[in-house]
């Protein structure tokens, strides 16, 4: 097959750059914004019907018929439904050219939503990307916005990617590349070793022909703070031999959407030089069926020592987790984050648009919430119900990973991870949907590193560069 090149999100040009002038404007700041207006402006907004509502849009033209000013609509910041990424919108709207952003209540969060609203995916097609290009508002960090729109890029690359062009070793090759640009240490296991060391991992993948591995990645100075972040690295997952539905599985290339979001994670904190000792886990694996699949009621033993009995082969992300937690959990770690996109409870409670979180740690709980309000990154705590744990209870094994019942389905999923990591305090679990189900401003339809954005920004806030 001829494939386009993946598109890249634009970067942004340099400030100096010739460049239209996009003024935005509030409900409460058109007044003041229509007056400073030249006369001929002023009369063709007027024209025109122009109000501050968000997303609406006036192409004003200089004296040569040219584009001279475009103003755009923010609504009210004030309002309950205000969308902080509105300015994503503008690259979908704007005739080709360069443009500059005037007025915004932040700047860097207006370029940023620019950069996000900028993408699109174009592997197997020209995905007539936008034309509009922006050059960077005075004032703001560009190299930080541009960090954070290149590694959400590529983590929605990968998510968006189909799964008979990103299988493990492809996960593994992203991995690679990402050690590669920013000098960290890669190992990755399989085959026999991973039998041995990693038996649930081994188990959920080794019936695919795409051979499942353990992705271990380690980055900066050995006597900084260690964090760990584990991403669900299911390729596709069928549901095994308690197979899927049809319509269910015409999303399941994003089941690992954990591992983009990690990897997306993992370049945001390498490229801003964070000081943390870095440590990213994906379990990467293929659910497929078999004559050598795991059943249901077979009864598996993890690394870190527990028995499990299988009541559903499509609770598959819970085991590979749980073995690659355990392995994160041995060097007990200041923090363990963990992503995946593990259950429909969790969407069925919350929507595709906020994830779930789950930690027993309420100062964590406190930090995430906060990362979330600054990043426009948004999650929900959920409870770590600790009596929700007996539903997992086994007649023959040690627990059973799933509850067989129609309850509280993303607390005891969370509940059956946290067995995995006891020494760890402060471990947080995110339960996401990793994609957009339709376009909204700086946020395309289709893959999204839901709490990317998060993570970086919380663990800038904790342990600086």
């Amino acid at each position: 097959m001829t494939q386009a090149d993946t598109s890249a999100t634009p970067a942004l040009l340099p400030g100096d750059t010739p460049s239209v002038p996009v003024t935005l404007v509030t409900t409460a700041s058109w007044s003041e914004a229509e007056a400073a207006l030249d006369p001929t402006h002023g009369s063709f907004a007027r024209a025109l019907g122009f109000k501050p509502k968000a997303g609406s849009l006036a192409l004003l033209p200089g004296p040569d018929g040219g584009l001279a000013r475009v103003l755009f609509g923010l609504g009210d910041p004030e309002a309950p439904t205000y969308d902080r990424l509105i300015a994503g919108k503008l690259p979908g709207l704007l005739p080709e050219g360069t443009f500059r952003l005037e007025n915004a209540p932040d700047p860097a969060e207006a370029a940023l939503a620019w950069l996000m609203g900028s993408y699109r995916f174009g592997r197997y097609r020209s995905a007539g990307g936008t034309k509009a290009r922006l050059a960077a508002p005075a004032g703001i960090d560009g190299a930080e916005v541009a960090r954070v729109a290149a590694a959400v890029a590529m983590g929605r690359d990968l998510i968006n990617t189909p799964a008979n062009d990103l299988g493990p070793a492809e996960i593994e090759a992203a991995a690679r590349a990402l050690a590669e640009r920013h000098g960290a240490a890669i190992d990755v296991t399989r085959g026999e070793e991973l039998a041995q060391e990693f038996p649930l991992i081994h188990a959920v993948g080794v019936a695919s022909p795409r051979a499942p591995r353990l992705i271990d990645l380690t980055w900066g100075p050995e006597d900084a703070p260690k964090v760990t972040l584990v991403g669900k690295g299911v390729a596709f997952d069928t549901g095994g031999l308690d197979i899927k539905p049809s319509s269910a599985m015409l999303l399941m290339k994003k089941d690992m959407g954990g591992a983009a979001v990690a990897l997306a994670t993992a370049d945001m904190i390498m490229d801003a030089g964070l000081r943390i000792r870095l440590r990213v886990l994906i379990p990467a694996v293929e659910n497929a069926v078999s004559g050598n699949a795991f059943r249901p009621s077979d009864v598996l033993l993890s690394r870190a020592g527990l028995s499990v009995e299988i009541g559903n082969t499509d609770a598959e992300g819970r085991l590979i987790l749980a073995d690659a937690l355990a392995l994160a959990d041995a060097e007990e770690p200041e923090l363990i984050l963990d992503f995946s996109t593990l259950t429909g409870a969790a969407r069925v409670a919350l929507g595709p648009d906020l994830p779930a979180f789950f930690t027993e740690d309420d100062t964590l709980a406190s930090a995430v919430a906060e990362a979330g309000r600054t990043a426009i990154d948004p999650v929900w705590r959920m409870p770590l119900h600790a009596p929700y744990a007996s539903l997992l209870d086994s007649k023959v094994a040690d627990l059973n990973n799933v509850s067989g019942g129609p309850f509280a389905g993303a607390i005891t999923a969370a509940l059956f991870l946290r067995r995995f990591a006891p020494k760890t305090k402060a471990h947080g679990h995110f339960d996401l949907y990793g994609w957009n189900p339709s376009t909204k401003p700086g946020r395309p339809e289709g893959g999204e590193v839901q709490t990317a954005r998060l993570t970086y920004a919380l663990l800038k806030a904790r342990y600086g560069t």
